[in-house]
């Protein structure tokens, strides 16, 4: 049965992805990402666009939406749960889904947190390879995916990679928000001034629920600890690599929590810890840092050699999924501003499909660092730098890396500054007005 999908924050970016594949069905379409950034009501939007689309074309279809997190559902199934939390007897599910099915009609498949479910690859394998049936899937762990793919579907799928509200995303689902609230002429500059939307997105998160909790800081506080960093943390770890006592784990999160941006290395972290009092060997670590970038809380940017144009080995910076994400755990007193900026840069450039990395540039007994080198498949490569401000002494340093690369391929510093325009080829923007662009 088609979902309500009054209130939904449109998600235009992954309904066209979702559009492009329909109708291919031989390719299941998994959409990944990172627990409640929007996955499930994705779904109901691309549901909602099919029914108009079935309805303006007079084309009859049937849509079966299953959530596997819905325990009156899995219960109504027959599914039952085994004793490391994964729901069994994969048969029943596709037993119950092949009566659903409608001869002579187009029926389109979506199951919801489909990791939840052990040999899950059978039961979407068997659907893909019925004509008339579209299978669309979510799921918020990497790690069940890699070996089920790439084995048993045969690289017959294609993965849309979802996170949080852009801050485009948020900025115009925040105005239509806020309005309801609007009581002066200062509250409607507000909403309608990025900077202070900017303030209120780093600070209260891009996960699409927080938007209902506008205002209130300690509900959205609440929500992004309880619903979805322990959540996480507990279903997609702790669960998985069987850990008893999470302090240690904990202590890995808060501190690469607290080091976005920075060139690390796991020996780095495991000196790092040893100062603030915890002794973690580094195969844990190791291990903790793949279940953060598995359940999609944290992101990995290696380095890149621009002159040998090739990836480098060893240290690497780590972002996380969203900076609010960050605020709630550690909370926003002396955050680095500049860090926090970089980090909402490096999530836009993966969300415009670019795969990014730190640029390195050896000049004599010296490495220069690029922020980001970023580049499409089949596209040029683009550089950016990100500064917060852009003081006389700071606009030098910034461009300085920048001016090293011989190459002619685009250059950009992304900065607060209002003041923009062109230094030796340089382009210098406003961070904010970039950031709101349509892509």
């Amino acid at each position: 049965m088609q979902k309500a999908v009054e209130h939904l924050i449109g998600r235009p970016q992954y309904i066209a992805q979702l559009k492009k594949w329909q109708g291919q069905n031989d390719l299941i379409k998994i959409v990944t990402g990172v627990r409640r950034c929007g996955k499930s009501k994705l779904f109901s939007l691309f549901q909602s666009d099919l029914t108009f689309d079935s309805v303006k074309t007079k084309k009859k279809i049937n849509i079966i939406d299953i959530n596997l997190e819905d325990l009156m559902q899995t219960r109504k199934i027959g599914l039952v749960y085994d004793n490391e939390g994964f729901l069994t007897d994969y048969n029943k599910l596709l037993d119950h889904i092949v009566a659903l099915l409608q001869p002579k009609v187009m029926n389109y498949v979506f199951l919801d947190e489909i990791q939840l479910l052990r040999d899950w690859q059978k039961v979407a394998n068997t659907l893909r390879l019925q004509k008339n049936v579209d299978v669309y899937l979510t799921g918020s762990n990497a790690y069940m995916f890699s070996s089920d793919l790439a084995n048993t579907l045969g690289g017959r799928y294609v993965e849309i990679k979802m996170q949080p509200l852009s801050f485009s995303e948020y900025f115009f689902s925040y105005q239509s928000k806020a309005s309801l609230y609007m009581r002066t002429k200062k509250d409607y500059d507000e909403i309608n001034d990025p900077w202070a939307v900017y303030s209120h997105y780093i600070k209260e998160s891009g996960f699409p629920q927080t938007l209902d909790f506008l205002y209130d800081r300690q509900l959205i506080n609440d929500y992004l600890l309880d619903t979805v960093y322990l959540n996480t943390i507990q279903k997609d770890i702790v669960r998985r690599f069987k850990i008893g006592d999470t302090n240690k784990l904990d202590a890995v999160v808060r501190y690469l929590f607290d080091n976005i941006g920075n060139e690390t290395s796991v020996r780095g972290i495991e000196r790092g810890l040893k100062a603030g009092g915890y002794n973690i060997s580094v195969p844990t670590i190791t291990t903790y840092i793949q279940g953060l970038l598995d359940s999609y809380l944290m992101y990995k940017c290696d380095r890149y050699d621009i002159k040998g144009k090739q990836i480098l080995d060893g240290n690497a910076k780590y972002y996380v999924a969203d900076a609010g994400l960050r605020a709630a755990l550690l909370g926003h007193e002396d955050m680095d501003q500049g860090h926090i900026l970089e980090n909402v840069v490096y999530l836009e450039l993966l969300r415009r499909g670019y795969k990014v990395s730190v640029g390195k540039i050896s000049k004599g007994n010296k490495n220069i660092e690029v922020d980001f080198v970023a580049q499409k498949s089949g596209g040029e490569v683009e550089y950016y730098q990100v500064a917060y401000a852009l003081e006389p002494e700071v606009l030098k340093r910034e461009l300085a890396p920048l001016e090293e690369i011989e190459d002619n391929y685009p250059k950009f510093l992304l900065s607060l500054d209002l003041t923009e325009g062109n230094t030796k080829g340089i382009k210098r923007v406003n961070v904010l007005k970039w950031l709101l662009e349509a892509e």
